[in-house]
């Protein structure tokens, strides 16, 4: 684990420790929308880190977690842009 300096939840500085994963499972969300498309949607953690000496209202350590977002389209044929 190493310690760095991040931003946290209220914008501040903070010392916080860089936090590795070891077992993770990513699933996919999916959304039907109303023009017929399927959009799926999976978060993916690039970085997690612990706030140093911070804690919710039950006790339990603050994380601030950095992901990307993957993100994948089934669009029905007729909104598919024409091949020339």
């Amino acid at each position: 684990m190493r310690k760095r300096r991040i931003v946290g939840p209220n914008g501040q500085e903070v010392d916080a420790i860089e936090v590795s994963c070891q077992n993770a499972r990513e699933h996919w969300n999916e959304y039907l929308l109303d023009d017929g498309a399927i959009l799926r949607l999976k978060p993916v953690a690039t970085e997690i880190f612990r706030i140093d000496d911070q804690y919710d209202n039950e006790g339990n350590p603050v994380y601030v977690l950095k992901s990307a977002n993957i993100v994948t389209v089934n669009a029905p044929e007729h909104l598919k842009k024409k091949k020339e």
